[in-house]
């Protein structure tokens, strides 16, 4: 997946929006202040919360890193070309995208879960 695809597939996620901060860093959430992924404006790089769980199995694979600021909440971040096959990439954000909706209340989960 390039750039624009991974944009373009977090952006199609049940109440997926994207936001500019922090001098041009690309903000994808859900309820206006959750984030789910982080891409860098030029693309090259990108980060997601993964599980507890998962998280030390992930960086241990060669091209994924602890995300710098916010590894500590379980998220990781790769370089572009990314580390992931398209089809474990989409369902790395897709779970990023779900675990961030389950710490959501209740009655803001009804419309997006998947």
């Amino acid at each position: 997946m390039d750039i624009e695809d991974v944009a373009a597939f977090c952006l199609a996620l049940p109440g997926a929006r994207e936001d500019y901060k922090w001098g041009g860093v690309r903000v994808f959430s859900i309820a206006e202040t959750k984030m789910f992924a982080v891409m860098g404006l030029t693309g090259d790089d990108l980060a997601f919360k993964v599980g507890p769980d998962l998280f030390l199995g992930y960086v241990d694979r060669p091209g994924v890193r602890p995300a710098p600021y916010l590894a500590r909440a379980h998220w990781v971040s790769l370089s572009y070309p990314y580390a992931m096959g398209d089809d474990e990439l989409r369902t790395s954000l897709t779970r990023s995208h779900q675990w961030v909706v389950s710490k959501l209340p209740k009655w803001r989960q009804v419309a997006l879960k998947l």
